[in-house]
């Protein structure tokens, strides 16, 4: 093989990785959905089917709200495994131990109301329970076409959009933790979204008196995130420091941000997502509030395709929201327009 050749082989080599990632990725997503629809009773699948053109697919919120789907409580302990099956199908190894530590929360808060209120524990045994999670499933799962599923409940929403098996979407992504650290009875000292709190608070006492200037938007921060629970979301304004004003090792703290946020998904849909943005231009940081633990912050990364929010307000600065977003992706919205257009001329 003469020199050229080689050189086009490696080509095509290398932009054949993020399709084979995906395409692994979409397979086992496929397998295991399929394999859990097999699982369920008409009237289960009644609950947990809908067709992927349904308004429900991009109907995501993360307070506790009664949902549609098929609730985990309402599963046989086979279609159970199935289900957390499907979700670390999706997520890297610590997303998978966000995920499940945060439906463990459900419990702590079912004691804590209880105790506060003993005359409504039944009550507060049906808002705040640990398996009160819905999975539901858009379309056929299969390597052609499009499809989608979606995990959620209370401060929990995965939703991930497949079409033919080699473009795979994973946002809205949405993580919170209530207590944002847990600070009576047995689980005490618990803190679920440790890194975000404490790389990003981290990260602004390292700037300088005049980085901080341009980092700080607001001395009071909001009371939720800003992009809230929208459908899609559009740039913000580019508020905050730009990573051209910081310093090297300031621009490595930044990325870890980001990073910790990315590789909530398994690594290979993250890299994939990394390579974007790494190619989409400078990120900036924000910051409201104070800077002090225990004080209610907030921050926002945003770079060309993305947005990430970290907020911390309620309950006396101990309720934590988190938040990734895909200017053009979410819901799979940009590798949808094609199969879209096809299907509605």
């Amino acid at each position: 093989m003469n020199p050229s050749s080689i050189l086009t082989a490696i080509a095509v080599l290398i932009l054949s990785i993020p399709h084979a990632r995906a395409h692994e990725a979409a397979q086992q997503m496929a397998d295991v959905a399929n394999a859990f629809l097999n699982t369920l009773s008409a009237e289960q699948k009644s609950k947990a089917l809908f067709n992927f053109s349904d308004n429900e697919r991009e109907n995501w919120h993360f307070i506790p709200r009664e949902r549609q789907g098929l609730a985990l409580r309402e599963m046989t302990p086979e279609q159970k495994l199935l289900g957390h099956a499907l979700l670390n199908a999706g997520l890297s190894n610590r997303g998978q131990l966000l995920a499940s530590t945060i439906m463990s929360l459900e419990e702590v808060l079912y004691q804590i109301e209880g105790d506060a209120n003993p005359s409504k524990r039944d009550a507060t045994r049906e808002k705040r329970h640990p398996e009160k999670y819905y999975l539901s499933i858009f379309g056929a799962p299969a390597m052609t076409g499009a499809w989608g599923w979606r995990v959620e409940g209370h401060h929990l929403s995965l939703n991930f959009t497949i079409k033919d098996g080699t473009l795979l979407r994973a946002t809205p992504s949405f993580f919170g933790s209530n207590p944002g650290e847990v600070r009576t009875g047995p689980r005490a000292g618990t803190r679920i979204l440790a890194l975000e709190e404490d790389l990003g608070r981290a990260f602004a006492k390292s700037l300088t008196a005049d980085q901080w200037k341009m980092a700080l938007v607001e001395t009071t921060a909001p009371k939720e995130m800003i992009t809230e629970a929208k459908h899609h979301v559009d740039p913000l304004s580019p508020a905050g420091i730009s990573e051209t004003n910081l310093q090297p090792e300031q621009k490595t703290a930044l990325r870890q941000i980001i990073h910790e946020y990315l590789f909530r998904v398994r690594p290979d849909i993250a890299e994939e997502r990394w390579q974007v943005i790494e190619s989409t231009g400078p990120v900036n940081f924000a910051w409201a509030g104070d800077l002090e633990k225990g004080k209610p912050h907030y921050y926002r990364v945003q770079g060309g395709s993305f947005l990430l929010e970290y907020d911390n307000t309620q309950n006396d600065a101990n309720h934590v929201h988190t938040v990734w977003r895909d200017f053009a992706g979410d819901f799979g919205s940009d590798i949808l327009d094609a199969h879209v257009k096809s299907e509605h001329k």
